[in-house]
């Protein structure tokens, strides 16, 4: 089997177990894992918790995620074989500050059908790259109103796939979205 490079887009105040999970996860299957932001630097993750007595969730410094290898404006997407979008408040602050790139990006891996992976507030991105309509999604339950008023279809599921897109909940179901989404990449690299 050929061995799959992947594409995370990140950035400052990215959910902590939404960029390493996946990053560790992608290596040990022996791939090439690049990760780009809006600035080549050490991240400042975050974590957000569910806790008792709070409505929505909680939010605390992570771990420094050290590993970010090339901005977003370096990105040349036709070089990966698939591309995962972490969540927490990154995709708010990315698709403002890097929108043109974003674009760019995630409309190339939608175009030639290459596997996404995006979970809780990624569909931001996605929102803002315009590859929304008429897909079957999920998303963290904040991110509801964009995906619909962007013409998607929201269900709350641990993991869906529509097609190329693989999309989760939020850090709890990360088990299920890597699954899910290494499969697709396999299939896709199987056929090289």
């Amino acid at each position: 089997m050929a061995k799959a490079k992947i594409l995370i887009i990140a950035g400052d105040a990215v959910e902590a177990l939404e960029i390493f999970y996946p990053y560790y996860r992608l290596k040990e299957e022996g791939w090439d894992v690049d990760v780009a932001a809006p600035s080549k630097k050490d991240l400042r993750t975050v974590v957000h918790d569910f806790e008792p007595g709070w409505e929505t969730y909680s939010e605390k410094p992570g771990y420094l995620f050290k590993w970010v290898t090339k901005t977003l404006s370096e990105v040349r997407p036709e070089e990966y074989d698939g591309l995962v979008i972490p969540g927490g408040r990154m995709p708010e602050y990315v698709r403002v500050v890097a929108l043109e790139d974003i674009k760019r990006i995630v409309r190339h891996f939608f175009e030639t059908g290459k596997p996404v992976a995006a979970i809780c507030h990624a569909p931001q991105i996605l929102a803002a790259a315009g590859v929304i309509k008429g897909r079957k999604m999920t998303s963290y339950i904040a991110v509801r109103p964009e995906v619909e008023n962007n013409g998607g279809i929201w269900v709350d599921e641990e993991v869906v796939v529509d097609g190329n897109l693989v999309t989760s909940r939020a850090w709890p179901d990360n088990p299920a979205w890597m699954r899910e989404f290494i499969k697709l990449v396999k299939a896709r690299i199987g056929n090289k």
